[in-house]
């Protein structure tokens, strides 16, 4: 029986128990994939190493008997880990383009009674619809601002349990997006999978109705923002609202007091031509006599400076400040949908 190839848009709609199988060796999976997709790598990154330089520089050929070679020893693992990953032996196949790779891994697993399904086009496929689709759409973006410590993430998780779509790019990034934005986070995905995830976030929601978003800069860490997604960003609405100094002061103590301080001196450091060398001095000393809420003032006298700006120079059509007397985030995020709802937005 013929291998049943299907296109990208499969992906979104897999049987709960068929498994995503990303044959390509294990650096490109980790580079970036398919998000839910799991590695079973046909070869190793030097084995692939060789069989391409083979297939550059000798043959087609060459290279095809070295594959055989290499994969013909493991063909008992495959379908050992296979079964591993797949226990209801349902699998949807691919490689980066569809080709060899997959269709070799797609012929033995049906050949142990899997029921496969191979991706045409493969991972680059997916990587081109993924990019495009952030083009096809008009979303009503709202963009949820204001200055370092007012506690923009809860809020934009208290939205999230009132109902309101949203989507965490701190989150996907694994980054808070400062130059303390790396404490207590898991490493960074890279750009490309950043973006896979993106769009896996963006692809689940009603883009009819409004997303918020907590506003960022394009870089949020090593990640960049897909540059379409940033654009739109900026062409719906922007709210920024404002708490108390003291609970800014407050919030970012009970964030950043709790780890070590080498960590946070290493992350004053990073902004030691922007704060100047006295205040990095007083920052340093604060940090040394554990008063957190000196060195969070001299963060915030850069931070608030680069954040008034930001706001002067947003192009974004509708913009709006709302102030509160507090920081429950609760209470805010009821006042920014009772705004958003007046304003028909």
């Amino acid at each position: 029986m013929p291998l049943q190839h299907v296109q990208v848009e499969a992906l979104f709609n897999l049987d709960m128990d068929r498994v995503v199988l990303d044959v390509r060796s294990p650096s490109e999976y980790q580079k970036a994939h398919i998000p839910g997709a799991l590695n079973l790598p046909l070869f190793s990154d030097e084995e692939r190493a060789i069989v391409g330089t083979a297939y550059k520089q000798e043959s087609p050929d060459k290279a095809l008997m070295l594959g055989l070679e290499f994969a013909g020893q493991k063909m008992r693992q495959y379908i050992e880990e296979a079964m591993l990953l797949a226990p209801e032996k349902k699998v949807l196949v691919h490689c980066w383009r569809g080709g060899k790779r997959s269709e070799s891994m797609a012929w033995l697993l049906s050949m142990a009674g899997f029921d496969v399904e191979l991706l045409k086009g493969g991972y680059k496929n997916y990587r081109k619809y993924a990019l495009d689709y952030f083009y096809i759409q008009e979303p009503k973006l709202i963009v949820l601002g204001g200055q370092t410590g007012i506690g923009k993430t809860y809020v934009l998780h208290q939205l999230e349990a009132m109902g309101e779509q949203i989507i965490d790019l701190e989150k996907i990034a694994n980054h808070k997006g400062s130059a303390f934005g790396s404490l207590g986070q898991e490493p960074q995905p890279s750009t490309e999978h950043f973006e896979n995830l993106l769009f896996d976030a963006f692809r689940n929601l009603d883009k009819t109705k409004r997303i918020f978003v907590e506003n960022e800069s394009q870089i949020i860490g090593t990640c960049l923002v897909e540059k379409e997604f940033f654009r739109q960003m900026k062409q719906y609405h922007y709210i920024q609202y404002t708490i108390p100094l003291i609970e800014r002061i407050e919030h970012l103590i009970q964030n950043y007091a709790c780890y070590p301080k080498e960590q946070l001196r290493e992350r004053f450091q990073k902004l030691k031509n922007k704060l100047g060398g006295d205040n990095l001095q007083k920052a340093m000393h604060a940090l040394d006599i554990d008063d957190y809420g000196a060195a969070a003032m001299i963060a915030l006298h850069f931070y608030d400076k680069t954040y008034a700006y930001g706001f002067e120079k947003n192009t974004t059509p509708h913009k709006m400040l709302l102030e509160f007397d507090h920081s429950d985030s609760s209470l805010i995020a009821q006042e920014i949908i009772k705004t958003c709802n007046t304003l028909s937005i």
